[in-house]
């Protein structure tokens, strides 16, 4: 039932689930190069279930997502085949799929050493799954070395589990890593050639005020239609909210999406809203009905350690390209979208 639900999504990435799953059956290690929305957060690891693995790990960078997409991926496959730990909380952390923090993985790759055995039954692997590598946080940067270490001090690891690189763009740096540890394959695939579901149009608008443009778009929206924009911190996510509603007496109203809501918040103002601000909160994981417009300046705020102070700043910095193909990767996944 599991490979017919995935069917069912006809998300992208089922079309080539074939190679896929042969790739990482015959190789150690396996990168993934792929674009948002093709299903390889949720229907990925799902197949691997099918396929008889007994156990898949899967990372995000952020807390939130991890029960969102846990329960995604149940509601997809009718079965509580996930759970999710962060933290301070966790939720049937038993379950075949598990979805956790990279920094709670790289503290258990650090502190237990059974983490490996433990989770290997039969004669499958346990599934390493490192997603979203392109933001190349400290946390991921630690997991990708901790496992390239593992699998140099202990050679029996390479038959007791599989490791899966993701991101929308690979550095060659990450593979690089595992090339030359002795009896570790590696299996490099490339899936940035997969198109969306539905069409984009992308437009290149310099110099507009964020504000005009939201009243441009949301002027010419039908029905349900939701418009989506990233700014740089969530300072200028609730200015924002409050100078649209000032500036349209009210008629437009714009909800906040940050980190420090909960899921079910956050879920509850994409039911019932159509015009949302958000950080790099939106860029993963949350799925709107009805997302027609994607606005995006183009900036993001970024921890940076300022030497002279001796202390680490916020500073506003030009997003990076593969942030810009995830906040594109919204788009597509129910409609026609406008980026």
């Amino acid at each position: 039932m599991i490979y017919y639900n995935c069917f069912l999504l006809q998300l992208p990435l089922f079309n080539v689930s074939i190679d896929l799953l042969k790739q990482i059956e015959n190789n150690t290690v396996t990168t993934i190069e792929t674009a948002t929305g093709s299903g390889k957060s949720t229907l990925l690891p799902a197949l691997l279930i099918a396929e008889g693995y007994d156990k898949v790990i899967v990372t995000q960078p952020r807390r939130l997502p991890c029960s969102m997409i846990s329960q995604r991926v149940n509601s997809m496959v009718k079965e509580d085949l996930t759970g999710w730990a962060i933290s301070g909380a966790e939720k049937n952390v038993r379950a075949k799929i598990l979805y956790v923090t990279d920094g709670l993985l790289k503290e258990r790759l650090l502190n237990d050493e059974n983490l490996i055995t433990q989770n290997t039954k039969l004669n499958k692997s346990v599934i390493f799954f490192i997603d979203e590598v392109h933001e190349r946080s400290i946390n991921i940067d630690l997991c990708l070395a901790l496992f390239a270490r593992l699998l140099k001090l202990n050679p029996d690891f390479k038959t007791k589990m599989k490791l899966i690189i993701s991101s929308a763009t690979l550095d060659s740096s990450v593979p690089d890593l595992y090339r030359n540890i002795p009896g570790c394959t590696l299996s490099v695939f490339n899936l940035t050639s997969i198109s969306t579901r539905f069409p984009i149009s992308v437009n290149r608008v310099a110099g507009e005020n964020i504000l005009d443009l939201v009243q441009q778009l949301y002027s010419k929206r039908v029905r349900n239609e939701q418009i989506l924009c990233f700014v740089g911190s969530v300072q200028e996510v609730h200015e924002n909210c409050a100078l649209i509603k000032s500036i349209t007496k009210g008629a437009i109203i714009a909800y906040p999406l940050v980190q420090s809501q909960s899921a079910i918040d956050q879920e509850k103002l994409i039911e019932q809203g159509t015009l949302f601000f958000s950080t790099t909160v939106a860029e993963t994981s949350l799925t709107f009905p009805c997302l027609k417009y994607v606005i995006d300046t183009g900036v993001i705020n970024m921890p940076v350690y300022n030497i002279e102070l001796e202390r680490t700043e916020l500073k506003e910095i030009i997003a990076a390209e593969s942030t810009t193909k995830q906040r594109l990767g919204r788009l597509g996944r129910t409609q026609p979208g406008e980026f």
